[in-house]
């Protein structure tokens, strides 16, 4: 049996095969979860939205009081990487924490951020979803919600309790009840003929997939309680990697639209 060759890693501007990659012990990303990432598909050999996600880092970083990292020096990290993995078709995840500081919670004056590029080969099947509403919230008032920051924890255990329930992913709703997103997605759902999705205000992430539908004009903006989510005649979730439509929620059977999924599909990852 053959075994499959890890794929390099790009780290702090080296590119390293992947067993020699080291993360400090003192890196904050490591100790306290203090730092941002990008998931970004690549088709046809290069990166998806790529100026969309840089500028959802630098928010991030500014939210966060982190140096932002070297746009330019990250875009020859994403070319060597692309070129060393031979990657035609699959994702790059981009890391940045705040780098190493002493023991305790105020990060050092001067850090030097910690920089990682990791690459995965495939594209996930847009499989159909079965989704469940699960206990663990958005905080909707939270800076966190708004960024993609290390601090993944009330999505992972949304995961896993949609796991439990014999599901595939999670449908969160925020503090007051309303619906905010997926564990890892972005909500679109099709109510009065007009595809919407809820606001970053109710805790749902900026993704970049929803930023390009919002821009084409084919995606709005509205509130959404757990009711007019079971009356919608189709729901979708999409991230960066991929869109899937939703077949059923809570139990109950979510029609099918595949002419919606085709546009939204035409539209994000052409």
């Amino acid at each position: 049996m053959t075994v499959p060759t890890a794929l390099p890693v790009w780290l702090n501007g080296r590119l390293l095969p992947a067993g020699q990659a080291h993360i400090d012990p003192a890196d904050r990303g490591f100790l306290l979860g203090d730092g941002l990432f990008e998931t970004m598909r690549v088709a046809n050999g290069q990166v998806s939205h790529f100026s969309r996600h840089m500028d959802r880092l630098a928010d991030g970083a500014r939210a966060l009081m982190l140096v932002p990292p070297d746009r330019e020096r990250i875009a020859a990290g994403v070319h060597e990487m692309l070129a060393a993995c031979d990657l035609t078709a699959g994702s790059l995840r981009l890391t940045c924490t705040r780098g190493t500081g002493p023991r305790g919670l105020m990060p050092p004056v001067d850090g030097t951020p910690t920089v990682l590029i990791t690459a995965s080969a495939g594209v996930v099947p847009p499989t159909p979803v079965k989704l469940v509403t699960v206990e663990y919230r958005r905080d909707e008032d939270s800076v966190l919600s708004r960024i993609k920051s290390l601090n993944y924890l009330p999505s992972i255990l949304a995961r896993m309790a949609a796991a439990r329930a014999g599901a595939d992913d999670a449908l969160m709703l925020n503090r007051a009840g309303y619906v905010a997103e997926t564990s890892a997605s972005t909500l679109l759902a099709c109510i009065d003929g007009q595809l919407v999705t809820p606001p970053v205000t109710d805790g749902a992430l900026p993704g970049t997939a929803r930023g390009v539908l919002l821009d084409a004009g084919l995606l709005h903006v509205r509130r959404l309680s757990p009711l007019a989510l079971h009356r919608a005649t189709a729901i979708l979730t999409v991230n960066s990697l991929g869109a899937r439509g939703v077949h059923m929620l809570d139990g109950r059977d979510v029609p099918v639209m595949p002419d919606l999924l085709t546009a939204v599909q035409a539209c994000v990852y052409p």
